[in-house]
């Protein structure tokens, strides 16, 4: 299983998490093997959200081959995307490492996203 989980440095588990998902510098991919133990972390460098905007940034994630993703927030029209496309998105708007949160997720701590908790706000 792999998630990408918006970063804000290329540190992999080491790195601090993005609060946002289209702007976020970073993805680190976090593979788990069937026992759920992280078995590796990949940093990789967002589109340019400016450049292709949000539907670009989707685009690429879902290029990416995840099967989930793990965001403090995100707006409805990605977290509707990413369903449609059979990604399931995750939130967690406490912890602040990429690792400690990549953990959370492993012990099974952490919530999928509902419509209700999506981001309203437009950038």
């Amino acid at each position: 299983m792999k998630i990408a989980i918006p970063s804000e440095t290329a540190d992999g588990l080491l790195s601090m998490r993005s609060g946002h998902f289209g702007h976020t510098p970073y993805f680190t991919i976090v593979e788990y093997n069937d026992a759920m133990e992280i078995v590796s972390a990949e940093a990789v460098k967002n589109v340019d959200h400016d450049e292709f905007g949000c539907g670009g940034v989707i685009e690429y994630v879902l290029g990416l081959g995840v099967d989930g993703i793990l965001t403090a927030g995100m707006g409805m029209p990605p977290l509707m995307r990413f369903t449609e496309n059979g990604v399931i998105v995750y939130a967690e708007v406490e912890t602040p490492y990429v690792g400690d949160v990549a953990l959370k997720f492993a012990e099974g701590n952490v919530t999928r996203m509902s419509p209700d908790m999506a981001c309203n706000h437009h950038h």
